[in-house]
């Protein structure tokens, strides 16, 4: 990377500056403790959805196999921005280096794509059980679960790979402040010593294919879902299969509502304020309640849970 200082400040910054949330130094600790409990609240409840599972026999089917990944996901997902942001409340310099800066933007995304991907093979396996019951143990088999599940981490891996080390390698100018809590591409190529439309126009195509394309196949999956439980004759019958996609229904609600106001055009001018708060709703907030929407609208999975509170 080549990076062009223009002031005796940026000369001496070995990287760059993520601003966080400005504010007093009695704000910024109070954000530490606030952002500290969320993470462990958020490891707790993801980390107890995989134990749930881990250790609970009647949960060793495809469905919660893929929620225990999904969970464990999380817990990266979460862990890819919150350390660092924890530091940089209590940093005076808020520093991050260039390295530390395109990994933690590399882990983001790869993590982000990976969930994307996640959340299209649940729905693909909730359209199997209600629509295929029959065929469902065939077809969705161990193998198939752990061959989907593997795919996802290798696809979201490698989705954005060649767009980040491009702009690794581009010249930065200027004071290298990022008005963000984390490395995000809108502000980084914001940065660039000059404009890179063919890189900007690859990460936003990569970024939409990757926002809809899944999300086209878990809208298509929920409407022939949809479809076959309308036919259910019994309404304990249509209760049992909607609450079985509700929570899938409401993660993907929460996650895509979310995400796709900032990356389907991610060097477009949202305002600073309006990014931190979409980013933060989507990389923290939503990995946090997660685990309570599954929990609270399963029954397996709240027994499981109890058992695991008892033990």
């Amino acid at each position: 990377m080549k990076v062009s200082s223009t002031t005796n400040t940026s000369s001496t910054i070995s990287g760059f500056i993520l601003l966080g949330f400005p504010c007093s130094r009695e704000g910024q600790l109070l954000l530490f403790g606030l952002f500290s409990v969320l993470y462990l609240l958020t490891l707790m409840g993801n980390g107890s959805i995989i134990c749930a599972v881990r250790w609970d026999q009647r949960l060793h089917t495809p469905m919660y196999i893929l929620l225990a990944n999904f969970s464990f996901l999380e817990i990266w997902y979460v862990t890819s921005t919150v350390p660092n942001m924890l530091a940089n409340f209590l940093s005076d310099t808020k520093v991050i280096s260039f390295s530390g800066c395109f990994l933690q933007f590399y882990f983001f995304f790869s993590l982000g794509s990976t969930e994307c991907f996640f959340l299209a093979i649940m729905a693909f396996d909730r359209y199997l059980a209600i629509c295929r019951p029959l065929h469902y143990p065939t077809i969705m088999t161990g193998r198939l679960c752990a061959s989907l599940v593997v795919s996802c981490w290798v696809l979201g891996f490698f989705w954005f790979l060649i767009p980040i080390i491009i702009i690794s390698q581009m010249s930065f100018c200027g004071s290298r402040i990022i008005d963000h809590f984390l490395c995000d591409p809108g502000p980084l190529l914001a940065l660039t010593c000059t404009r890179a439309p063919v890189i900007e126009l690859t990460s936003s195509t990569l970024s939409s294919l990757l926002l809809f394309i899944p999300f086209l196949f878990i809208m298509v999956s929920y409407t022939l879902v949809l479809k076959a439980v309308l036919k259910v004759p019994s309404a304990a019958g249509r209760r049992k299969a909607f609450s079985t996609c509700g929570s899938h229904l409401a993660v993907v609600s929460l996650f895509y509502g979310s995400v796709m106001v900032m990356y389907v055009s991610p060097t477009s001018e949202h305002e600073a304020g309006m990014q931190k708060m979409v980013t933060l709703f989507y990389s923290i907030v939503t990995p946090l309640i997660n685990p309570v929407i599954y929990s609270l609208r399963n029954k397996d999975m709240k027994h499981a849970m109890k058992k695991l509170l008892r033990t």
